[in-house]
């Protein structure tokens, strides 16, 4: 996967775990798309770093998918517990 991937599958990977984590983000969209694009790398990183599952190889992999995901949930997660109350 190239780097154009991995931003598409940011994208997507953001809007997903926007949509298992509704509320209100101190981000707005702009922030969760970002935070979407870095969970993706992160999320990659992770897994191909010490789950000994790189997810280089293909787009439409579970496992790229789950790990991009998780990836985006970790870091929005992180964004609202330090950023929460910047946006009332």
């Amino acid at each position: 996967m190239g780097i154009i991937s991995w931003i598409i599958l940011g994208l997507l990977a953001g809007a997903i775990a926007k949509f298992l984590l509704p509320g209100r983000d101190p981000g707005g969209f702009i922030g969760t798309t970002v935070i979407g694009i870095a969970g993706a790398f992160l999320g990659g990183w992770i897994s191909a770093r010490w789950l000994d599952h790189p997810v280089a190889k293909n787009f439409y992999d579970g496992a790229t998918w789950a790990s991009a995901i998780g990836g985006a949930l970790v870091l929005l997660i992180a964004y609202r517990i330090f950023f929460g109350n910047s946006r009332n």
